[in-house]
Formats: structure tokens, C-alpha cells, sequence
């Protein structure tokens, strides 16, 4: 199908947030909105319990979240071993936006979700996040300062007033004009709502 409805690429806003099981599981099947359409993916990662549970209730929540991210898991054919409770991915959201400024934003949330949810690492801790910036070539002095910048960490809690002024509720969401799409299961419906937007690629 050629694209026909829209002279420049249609965006869509991505809220993300790294200690999301579910955001684990939308990095690996949301990339046709890309790939697949006359898109531009508008990165939107979160911190701290922003777009989460709060703490109260995600104790209650955790236990059933890991079993069904684990059912999940196994449909898709990738690895589960659940990083510590205690994991604060807050930094490495930070870090996603320099990938995302190196064009590394695809490898950078495959290599940090491998090391968080496929080896159980704790992706607060800053040896764990420097060592999958060198594996993906960032350079992991620049990373570090740049995760470590209060300007930067301040775009994440920018990025949840923005998230809630349209409408998010929580992770991942993905938001298309009016169109909110909450969840890693509502990504047929994001590529449905493209298509008839008629900005399949071909």
C-alpha cells in the first residue's frame, strides 16, 4: 500500500518505562510501527514508579505480574528471570535518550532488557548499564555523565506531565493523535489504527 495520506512521517508517542515487565515484552514486537509504516517514533521513557504501580500495590501486584509476564514469555520464546524488586531503572531511562541521539535506541533496549529481564541483572546499578552502553558503542564515560545530569534526568519527570496532559495512565502506551493504546497486547491495535490511516510503507 503507498503511503497517501500524510506528507511527513505520522508520530507516535512511546512511553516507556525500563523496569516495565510489559514494557520488556512491547520492545519485542513493537518495531513494524516503524519498520512497517510512515512513522516516527516520538521515544518517551518514564522514571521512577511513574506510569507503575505505586509501591503499596505493587506489592500485591508483583507476584501475578511475574507469572503472567512469564506466560508471556513463553508464547514469544524468550528468555524470563526477573531482575531484584529492589531495581530502580530510572538512570537507565536517562541513558535511553542518549542512544536514542546515537541512533542506538533499538540495540540499547535490546542489550538493557537482556541484561534486566532475560539475566535477572539489577539495571540500577551503574556497572550493569556502562557495560551494555560499550556492548551497543556508546562511550561509556560520556553515558555515564549523561545519565548522572540533572537536565537530563529532569526530561523523564517532564515526560510523565506530558504522558498525563494525553491521557496515559501507565506502561507502555503508545499515542497516535487522540489515540491512546495502553499495553503490550494493544499493538495489533496500533497497526491496525496505521493502516487505516493508509501510511503502510507499501
Amino acid at each position: 500500500m503507498v503511503n497517501l495520506g500524510y506528507p511527513e512521517p505520522k508520530a507516535v508517542y512511546v512511553y516507556f518505562h525500563l523496569r516495565s515487565p510489559y514494557c520488556y515484552l512491547a520492545s519485542k514486537n513493537m518495531w513494524p510501527i516503524v519498520d512497517d509504516f510512515h512513522t516516527q517514533l516520538v521515544w518517551r521513557p518514564l522514571g521512577g514508579w511513574h506510569g507503575r504501580s505505586p509501591p503499596d500495590r505493587a506489592k500485591v501486584k508483583i507476584p501475578l505480574a511475574r507469572q503472567d509476564l512469564a506466560r508471556h514469555a513463553r508464547r514469544l520464546g524468550i528468555p524470563c528471570v526477573p531482575p531484584p524488586i529492589t531495581t530502580d531503572a530510572t538512570l537507565a531511562g536517562v541513558g535511553s535518550l542518549l542512544a536514542e541521539e546515537r541512533g542506538l535506541l533499538r540495540p540499547y533496549l535490546v542489550e538493557m532488557y537482556r541484561a534486566e529481564w532475560a539475566a535477572g541483572q539489577d539495571i540500577g546499578q551503574p556497572e550493569v548499564r556502562n557495560a551494555v552502553a560499550a556492548a551497543i558503542g556508546l562511550e561509556v564515560a560520556e553515558y555515564a555523565a549523561y545519565c548522572a545530569e540533572p537536565a537530563n534526568q529532569q526530561r523523564l519527570l517532564d515526560h510523565w506531565e506530558e504522558a498525563q496532559a494525553k491521557g496515559v495512565v501507565g506502561v507502555p502506551s503508545f499515542v497516535i493523535d487522540d489515540q491512546v493504546f495502553w499495553g503490550n497486547d494493544r499493538i495489533d491495535f496500533v497497526l491496525e489504527y496505521l493502516n487505516e490511516l493508509r501510511l503502510a510503507r507499501r
